[in-house]
């Protein structure tokens, strides 16, 4: 019981933060100067680059842990496997959702 009024006073929560997040602009706040678009552009390069080395770097880990998985106990490859690919694009899964949120921050310029 205590659990769903948590749940609840939470989820209230947070639909308030959101309705003050989304409030109108006033119209000067809507121009980027030159200086914020080059930010900008930096910043999603950088995010990029990020998410895409992170992303190499958490495939190539659990490909060498599956492999040796694998060596250890061939007969029970089926099972490292399947297991294995759904790791490997739950983690290429993260590295397109920094693409996406890189092209909206390009896209705001």
């Amino acid at each position: 019981m205590r659990r769903a009024a948590l749940f609840v006073l939470g989820f209230l929560f947070v639909m308030a933060a959101a309705a003050v997040a989304m409030a109108a602009e006033p119209e000067a706040a809507k121009v980027l100067t030159p200086d914020v678009k080059k930010v900008i552009a930096f910043a999603a390069g950088f995010g990029i680059a990020i998410a895409a080395f992170g992303g190499a770097l958490g495939q190539s880990r659990a490909i060498v842990s599956a492999l040796d998985g694998i060596a250890r106990n061939p007969a029970a490859s089926g099972r490292i496997v399947t297991p294995m690919i759904i790791g490997l694009a739950m983690i290429e899964s993260l590295v397109i959702y920094a693409l996406l949120v890189a092209l909206l921050m390009i896209f705001k310029l």
